[in-house]
């Protein structure tokens, strides 16, 4: 049985218990990923509840448009896509380079 944080005081942070469950999920997915968690202490141990904690302090919120917030993970994404693909790319010519150098 969860007490604290109360649901009276995360419903003020946020406007329906669907949006709540729906970010509390994904806010303690990414600390269970490693991400940075905003507050220094936390009551609890475990990610879902850290998640509600920084929901009740508000730190985090619902993106107000979740479409540019995809669409800017999505960019972020395809660019670290192509940064590494270049990468490859300069390794695998380096390693021609030197491979021809030896003949």
């Amino acid at each position: 049985m969860m007490l604290k944080p109360s649901i009276d005081k995360l419903l003020d942070q946020v406007n329906s218990k669907y949006s709540l469950v729906i970010l509390s999920s994904k806010r303690a997915h990414e600390l269970g990923e490693g991400q940075m968690p905003t507050k220094k202490n936390f009551d609890s141990v475990k990610p879902v509840l850290q998640s509600l904690e920084e929901i009740e302090t508000g730190h985090v919120i619902v993106h107000p448009n979740p479409e540019s917030k995809r669409e800017r993970i999505r960019r972020e994404k395809e660019l670290a896509r192509l940064a590494e693909q270049q990468e490859q790319e300069k390794l695998k010519q380096q390693i021609e380079k030197e491979n021809t150098g030896k003949i």
